[in-house]
């Protein structure tokens, strides 16, 4: 098999609403919500880039220029940082930047669904592989996801899709696969749904928000088929395109947290707190008198 074509850019859609945060999103889009003290947005390009991704491709909507503004310089801000010497703030900004022509954005100006918000990115994503990273689905793991997934990849070639295993009774909440023979690392995907009934679902394996595809999938995007809530679904085209090409789904060694869902967000929130030692100290008898006193 020829080695597969290198993996370079991902697509992040963030042009949706929040409406399951509200009031909060009627203003601060869901993707600026910070976990801890960064935003959701900033979790996943950091685990894109980590995966050697080189072009980051945000689908935007309205109300969202503030995700352009935070991945700028600040110049008020830096300077007024350096005036207090707080040098290893402005350092730490500067990382997380990315490098000029680095990032791209594009509009989505209605809200007809995810594989929609892809199909958008298409004429900057091209004639080659690449990503889609939802930024409601924040991972924790060492490697990231998206790096376990490059590796597979690399083996493999064709499409691929995270997963992790779901409640059966909670399969309505997400797009389903079929699971096949073993393929080194990863499993040959038999069937796709998109959020089917508990006991009509393949499997309990969730699709969890990473993906890996090849840009015929934009074929099949392009004949804006509604599927599921009368909206043009990345699964339905992700089945089509498996007629023709191979898909493989990997099982993410970690934990996802569903961060558009409060509880998942609260979750993450204090998961990744104590995950820094210097919060660590001082949340756990916080957390304690909570629950002393009853909650």
């Amino acid at each position: 098999m020829a080695a597969p074509k290198r993996l370079r850019k991902a697509v992040f859609p963030v042009a949706g609403l929040g409406t399951r945060f509200l009031p909060a999103t009627k203003t601060i889009p869901k993707e600026m919500l910070t976990v801890v003290d960064r935003p959701l947005i900033q979790y996943v390009v950091d685990e894109a880039k980590a995966a050697g991704i080189e072009h980051f491709i945000l689908v935007t909507g309205r109300n969202k220029a503030v995700i352009e503004d935070y991945f700028d310089i600040q110049v008020e801000l830096e300077t007024a940082l350096r005036a207090r010497g707080r040098t290893d703030v402005v350092e730490q900004l500067t990382a997380d930047l990315p490098a000029p022509g680095q990032m791209s954005f594009t509009r989505q100006q209605s809200p007809l669904g995810l594989g929609h918000a892809v199909w958008c990115a298409r004429a900057l994503v091209g004639d080659e592989p690449f990503a889609v990273v939802l930024p409601d689905m924040i991972m924790r793991g060492d490697p990231g996801c998206l790096t376990q997934m490059a590796a597979v990849y690399e083996q493999t070639g064709g499409n691929i899709v995270a997963v992790g295993e779901c409640d059966p009774a909670d399969t309505g909440r997400y797009g389903i696969v079929g699971v096949g023979e073993p393929v080194g690392e990863a499993f040959r995907i038999t069937a796709m749904v998109e959020k089917p009934k508990p006991g009509l679902a393949p499997s309990n394996l969730y699709i969890n928000g990473r993906y890996i595809l090849q840009p015929e999938i934009f074929d099949y995007l392009a004949r804006a088929e509604r599927g599921t809530g009368n909206e043009i679904q990345l699964t339905d085209a992700m089945i089509e395109l498996a007629r023709t090409q191979p898909f493989y789904g990997t099982r993410f060694a970690g934990r996802t947290f569903d961060c558009g869902s409060k509880i998942g967000f609260l979750a993450a929130n204090l998961v990744f707190a104590f995950d820094r030692p210097e919060l660590a100290r001082e949340l756990r008898p916080e957390l304690e008198a909570i629950f002393k006193d009853g909650g």
